[in-house]
């Protein structure tokens, strides 16, 4: 029967080592990967470092930063991005400190002297309550995908629907002086691209273009990464110049 091991590592803050090394023992015996911190500034660099990191078990007084101070310093570095559960231990159950930490977001909290076993059962609970936080998160990243996905299509669309119906007769005219202005390089971009790329060559901003051209930034985002590979630019400076008046003289100086 194979030893059950956990993915997620805990994180001991302690400033008692005798402590830190007593909880680290026992959960390692138990299946858990325990990264070892005596204060909260060790704790955060080790938070920093390692991503696996899921479940923190922090002591509420600790001289220099206490448990509180660690806990929103660990939310802020986290944002939106990164989740995990954090469970307090105190030597002092104060009625007003359970509540500040409860209202700071910690998910439990135990007494010293610790029963090692309920901490455990506590522990594995959180870690159930971690595995759904993860698949929300992974769920809602997702979803941007797909929404960026799908925004991008409905774009090309756009642009195959143009490039089929052809240019309007009033358009013309525009068209054939712009494209005596714009480089031979930029011919091989679509409609669409090319806004883009004049709208950017002009100093717009992403949030310019996607007010102007009525699309979200991130597919603004994608369009300029599309026209800066299929023009060989390094950057927007690089585009500008190009599409500045003489432009084509930047090709053949480069």
């Amino acid at each position: 029967m194979s030893k059950f091991t956990s993915a997620v590592k805990v994180l001991v803050v302690d400033d008692a080592p005798l402590i830190v090394e007593e909880l680290c023992e026992f959960l390692e015996g138990k299946g858990y990967c325990c990264v070892p911190c005596e204060s909260g500034h060790q704790a955060i660099e080790r938070f920093n470092e390692d991503l696996d990191i899921g479940l923190v078990l922090l002591d509420l007084h600790m001289p220099g930063m206490d448990g509180l101070e660690l806990l929103q310093e660990l939310q802020r570095l986290s944002g939106k991005h990164r989740a995990f559960e954090a469970i307090m231990l105190t030597g002092c159950a104060d009625k007003q400190d359970v509540i500040k930490a409860l209202r700071a977001g910690v998910a439990d909290y135990y007494q010293k002297p610790i029963d090692l076993n309920e901490l455990l059962e506590g522990l594995q609970r959180q870690e159930v309550v971690l595995q759904e936080k993860h698949k929300n998160l992974q769920l809602g990243h997702l979803d941007q995908k797909l929404q960026y996905l799908s925004e991008s299509i409905n774009d090309l669309y756009q642009d195959l629907d143009k490039v089929r119906r052809g240019p309007q007769a009033g358009d013309r005219g525009i068209a054939e002086a712009d494209a005596l202005e714009i480089p031979a390089i930029f011919n091989q971009l679509s409609p669409r691209q090319l806004e883009v790329a004049q709208l950017v060559g002009k100093g717009q901003t992403n949030y310019q273009v996607a007010c102007e051209l009525g699309i979200t930034e991130n597919t603004v985002k994608l369009y300029v990464s599309q026209v800066l590979r299929l023009t060989h630019m390094h950057n927007r400076t690089q585009l500008a110049l190009a599409l500045s008046p003489g432009g084509s003289s930047f090709f053949t100086s480069a």
